[in-house]
């Protein structure tokens, strides 16, 4: 066990920030689904003269932006669950509004809304972009002149528009069913093909199999997420993965020549590759499934530091704002709620790429603002060019992405009036830079001392799992699906250390973290789990060479 030492900071990064990194392989869905769901109850509202009622049918549209990486049946809930707790946000802003303009209540209002919409998207893993969007429409509508009997009609436009949002968003299963599952599986099985190029002792192995390791897993969370068994496509899949899973346990047996070839089988809506002779590869899995899901209230607890911060952050950097005198401090709020990230110096790098493109965004609103008060029209086509621009640029780096996100967010005020657009841009200067010198200052001061509990838990999960396997490769005769139930079992166990560790070292103010704890546990339970790998005669890479094909 390590011993307790003086709480230590860490050192705070800029190298790399700003970098930019490859976009996305799906970056255009996201971009063309929101404009589809964006242009329709616009244009519209555009063509009834109704303008001013934008920003209510914005609340449902931008709906479309979440649930991309899930397969259908699972899209299908998590997009209904998104369109609900938009509305569900929407509702309580607005009923606020209605009952009083006192700033300061309504900027408090705001703060514990992005807490609890921070905390169920964190728990829910809901996915990009999280719950920036949700706290986006909610503050923004806590200051929209309201009365309650308007309330009834402007929640049916965002519902409405969340409805079209929906059917946006499960259009494209029609003509490519499994879609996300082939795309998850293929990422799965070209990064342990990296991995495997190491042979698990090159240059860059623990990165390469880190990225794997988190690969694997989502592929499996992608297959797993829908609990069908029947789908001949969807076990064919689940197959590959095992393969890719067994690559990443024992990577010096693996063939990365296959792995790769099975990936580019994968691309489009051809035939899926079957791994022959692998009958027995899911064994694991039927057992996972039958497992129950931890309840959300258990996945909220170790959130609790992240609320915290979440709503004081987003409170005093509204109350800073009114304290300036800026007339929209909810942009402030929405600021300080887009910064945290699962530690201090996370946090710390999204606050360094939200000022600087927010800073750029405001020049190239600057400069589109006059063509945009042509006429009602080019403002709503503008709006649409940067929902798309920022939906294809925002994988590359966040900042990039924000360059577009801020002039869409300034010209979306322009919908009810046309307003002063010098004010404008002042106002959103000074509630970006207040919003993340506040935000930021307040993630330093509220700590996270659970990280390094969270840690000691993972640590212990690693240990119990290796030891499971190691009993029943001490036996003569294991029961393959006990064994392979131990195998998946420590195979996730240490990819949430991996997880748990990278989070907790960025956080500040904590004692020591065991670093040389989980060296050692990382190491054992590897080796351990390529000891599973070559004891499983079924799983041999010799046997699998051999495919025939799978219709979707």
């Amino acid at each position: 066990m390590s011993t307790a030492t003086p709480a230590t900071t860490r050192r705070l990064p800029l190298a790399g920030v700003l970098r930019l990194g490859r976009p996305s392989d799906i970056w255009f869905k996201p971009a063309l689904s929101v404009v589809a769901a964006v242009a329709a109850p616009n244009l519209a509202l555009l063509a009834l003269g109704r303008l001013d009622l934008a920003m209510y049918t914005m609340a449902g549209s931008l709906c479309a932006l979440y649930g991309h990486n899930r397969p259908y049946p699972a899209r299908a809930r998590t997009l209904a669950r998104v369109i609900l707790g938009m509305v569900c946000g929407l509702a309580v802003a607005l009923t606020a509004a209605s009952l009083t303009t006192n700033a300061v209540v309504l900027v408090t209002v705001g703060a514990l809304m992005a807490a609890v919409q921070k905390s169920l998207c964190d728990a829910t893993r809901v996915g990009p972009p999280g719950n920036v969007v949700l706290t986006f429409i909610s503050s923004a509508s806590l200051f929209a002149p309201q009365t309650l009997g308007q309330v009834p009609g402007h929640l049916a436009l965002a519902l409405a528009a969340g409805a079209w949002a929906w059917l946006v968003g499960m259009a494209p299963g029609l003509l490519r069913p499994h879609g996300p599952e082939r795309r998850a599986a293929a990422h799965a099985l070209n990064t342990t093909a990296a991995y495997a190029d190491t042979r698990g002792t090159g240059a860059g192995h623990e990165r390469a199999r880190a990225a794997a390791a988190g690969a694997v897993q989502a592929a499996w969370q992608s297959l797993l997420a829908t609990g069908a068994r029947t789908d001949r496509t969807r076990r064919a899949l689940e197959h590959l993965v095992v393969r890719a899973e067994v690559a990443l346990a024992a990577p010096a047996d693996a063939d990365p020549a296959l792995l790769r070839g099975w990936a580019r089988a994968l691309r489009g809506t051809g035939r899926v590759p079957r791994v022959a002779g692998a009958d027995d590869d899911l064994l694991g899995i039927d057992a996972e499934l039958s497992v129950p899901q931890r309840p959300l209230w258990h996945r909220l607890g170790p959130l609790a530091p992240l609320a915290a911060r979440t709503a004081l952050g987003c409170a005093l950097a509204g109350y800073a704002s009114l304290t300036l005198g800026v007339g929209r401090p909810y942009w402030a709020l929405v600021t300080a709620a887009s910064l945290y990230q699962a530690n201090v110096t996370l946090t710390w790098s999204r606050g360094v790429q939200r000022v600087v493109g927010n800073l750029l965004g405001v020049l190239v609103f600057a400069a589109v603002v006059p063509l945009a008060h042509l006429h009602p029209a080019v403002l709503v086509l503008c709006c649409l060019a940067f929902n798309f621009g920022a939906e294809a640029l925002i994988g590359r780096n966040y900042w990039l992405g924000s360059v577009c996100v801020t002039p869409m967010a300034l010209l979306v005020t322009e919908f009810a009036r046309t307003q002063d657009a010098g004010q404008l841009i002042t106002e959103r200067v000074v509630d970006t830079l207040v919003g993340a010198l506040v935000g930021f200052g307040t993630a330093v001061v509220v700590t996270n001392r659970r990280a390094g509990d969270r840690i000691e838990h993972a640590l212990t999960r690693v240990e119990r799992a290796r030891e499971q396997a190691a009993r029943l490769l001490a036996g003569p005769q294991p029961a393959p699906r006990a064994l392979e139930a131990a195998r998946r079992t420590l195979s996730a166990a240490l990819a949430d250390l991996r997880a748990t560790a990278d989070a907790a070292s960025g956080e500040w103010w904590q004692r020591a973290l065991p670093q040389e704890r989980v060296v050692l546990a990382e190491q054992s339970g590897h080796r351990t789990l390529a000891a599973t790998v070559r004891r499983q005669e079924t799983h041999s890479w010799d046997g699998a060479r051999t495919t025939e094909d799978v219709r979707p």
